[in-house]
């Protein structure tokens, strides 16, 4: 049975790159493209295929918020979600939105035809890594790292902050008032217990929560 996969990603590229990966493979068969949060929505109203490959840093709605309204919509639908983010900044969030894998773009080469088959078939696919982070957060802990409290759009902020974006770009790339970016960034600081943005990038710096310099595109 041949598994029909929507690929989800801005740059046309990479769309190509992955389409000539799943070109060699008879098992699947691309059933068509998305670059925007509205174009993945439209395409999951409409239908026609099983699994989803989703980058999370798209144009529009992107990121968790667009995961959990994509699994609101059809929660049978498999999800692959395929991110320049390290495993440890997005894979357990992704997880518990209701994504059926994680997949990093720079293993996407060698490991994306076993990822789609093991998530079509109805696993998960993680890593080990990411399987005992979900399970530790099974349990209650008073010690948990401080930016685990945060929402998943705090998180989201949190990260572009970090990585030098200012709130009028967080604000345009997430499509938010300036206004609300900058509650989220006083939230995020008291949650935090941080004094200011310094502290902040430290903090990510700390927990090597940081990508490459490129991660607020």
């Amino acid at each position: 049975m041949t598994t029909r996969v929507l690929i989800a990603d801005d740059h046309a590229i990479v769309r190509e790159g992955l389409r000539r990966i799943l070109a060699a493979d008879p098992a699947f068969a691309v059933a068509g493209e998305a670059k925007d949060g509205h174009e993945v929505m439209a395409a999951v109203r409409a239908g026609g295929f099983d699994v989803l490959l989703l980058d999370l840093s798209m144009p529009g709605r992107s990121g968790i918020d667009l995961l959990r309204q994509v699994k609101a919509e059809r929660p049978e639908l498999r999800v692959l979600v395929l991110s320049m983010h390290a495993e440890d900044q997005y894979a357990v969030r992704s997880i518990r939105a209701g994504a059926s894998g994680y997949l990093t773009k720079d293993t996407a080469t060698t490991q994306l035809v076993a990822a789609l088959k093991k998530i079509a078939a109805g696993g998960l696919f993680i890593t080990n890594a990411v399987a005992e982070s979900l399970a530790l957060g099974l349990q209650t802990s008073r010690e948990e790292a401080p930016h685990k409290r945060l929402s998943d759009r705090e998180y989201e902020v949190f990260l572009l902050l970090a990585g030098g974006a200012s709130v009028t770009g967080i604000a345009a790339r997430l499509h938010l008032s300036v206004k609300t970016v900058s509650t989220h960034k006083t939230r995020i600081l008291e949650k935090m217990a941080l004094g200011s943005l310094a502290d902040l990038v430290r903090y990510a710096v700390a927990h090597k929560l940081l990508d490459a310099p490129d991660l607020p595109r």
